[in-house]
């Protein structure tokens, strides 16, 4: 049960329905977050809502029987936008492409992949100052002074940046220099980390983990809101399978499954989902009529010299193609 509180509720009023609930045999738990007060209530007594939802203080009361209820569609129907400001906007009928490389190397390539960016039209650059690598031996990112670089370059041309955050002690210091926090698969299940980043007032983009189920992806997000955050975008990435003919087994059937039970945004990445270049642009496009809201690609001006994950990282010229048959998909879309 979700039970939305007036802003103005006063202490006698919540004292008053917590009583009424601790009557009936339901545990409470209090939630704050940028934009409204919860009321979560669990318990297994039938009743009638009425009796609840009368008193003064609560603006609505909802039955949600999942086990996660706030990022549950079963209380709010419409869909959830996520806005970046300066007129970016994720969900909630707004389309979004992020595009850039995986690993941040350069100036020069911050600076070649924005002026490519910026000549396209997308608002985003995606790309890893701190990198979980399979083997301790691999390039694994440039750091805090990385991501300052990347920021400064970003903003001075009005794109927004997402970037993966690995550990709790790396938000407070890369706070100021973010736009989107990452969540990558390793790290979906890491609650302390998702604690902390319902803490903060920044949004979240959270990746469903390597072996992941939609339910403990749905879950991991509800760490996140009943912590504080609302602003979460679930991103399907591909799952590990027996298979190996690709790097991973992106999984299309999650995309309308999360948007039926869902209200945040869902993002789709094919270039970990499939992991492979030549196949990136049609998986891609098959997220966008399956109902993602999002891309989020990996783009390099040269995939064969990346630092990281080249082989499934497009040029720009093979970017510029996707991004303009994403964008004839989402309209193609709209007009069915």
């Amino acid at each position: 049960m979700i039970i939305q509180l007036e802003k103005e509720i006063t202490d006698d009023q919540l004292s008053q329905l917590e009583d009424k609930l601790a009557n009936i045999n339901y545990k409470t738990n209090q939630v704050e977050t940028q934009y409204g007060k919860y009321i979560i209530g669990i318990g297994k007594k039938a009743f009638d809502i009425r009796a609840i939802g009368t008193l003064p203080g609560i603006l609505d009361i909802h039955r949600v029987s999942d086990a996660y209820k706030l990022v549950s569609r079963k209380w709010k129907t419409q869909d959830t936008a996520i806005d970046l400001g300066d007129g970016v906007k994720i969900g909630g009928g707004n389309f979004q492409i992020m595009a850039g490389p995986c690993s941040i190397e350069s100036e020069e390539q911050i600076e070649r992949t924005v002026a490519h960016l910026v000549a396209n039209n997308v608002k985003i650059m995606r790309g890893g100052v701190y990198k979980p690598r399979s083997s301790p031996y691999s390039f694994r990112g440039l750091g805090i002074e990385g991501l300052k670089l990347f920021y400064q370059k970003c903003s001075a041309a009005g794109i927004k940046i997402v970037t993966e955050v690995m550990m709790t002690e790396q938000i407070e210091p890369m706070y100021d220099y973010v736009d989107i926090f990452q969540v990558g698969a390793r790290n979906s299940q890491n609650f302390n980390l998702l604690d902390a980043l319902g803490k903060v007032d920044k949004p979240i983009l959270l990746k469903r983990g390597i072996s992941g189920t939609i339910e403990e992806l749905l879950q991991a997000a509800e760490y996140i809101f009943s912590n504080g955050n609302e602003r979460i975008m679930l991103c399907e990435r591909g799952i590990r399978t027996y298979e190996k003919a690709y790097r991973n087994t992106l999984d299309i059937n999650a995309i309308p499954i999360l948007k039926e039970k869902t209200h945040l945004p869902v993002v789709i990445d094919p270039s970990h989902g499939i992991g492979v270049r030549r196949f990136v642009e049609p998986v891609a496009l098959a997220g966008i009529m399956a109902g993602a809201d999002a891309v989020i690609m990996e783009v390099h001006a040269y995939p064969e010299k990346a630092f990281s994950d080249g082989q499934q990282t497009l040029d720009h010229t093979e970017a510029k193609r996707t991004y303009d048959r994403l964008r004839k998909t989402v309209a193609f879309k709209s007009n069915l």
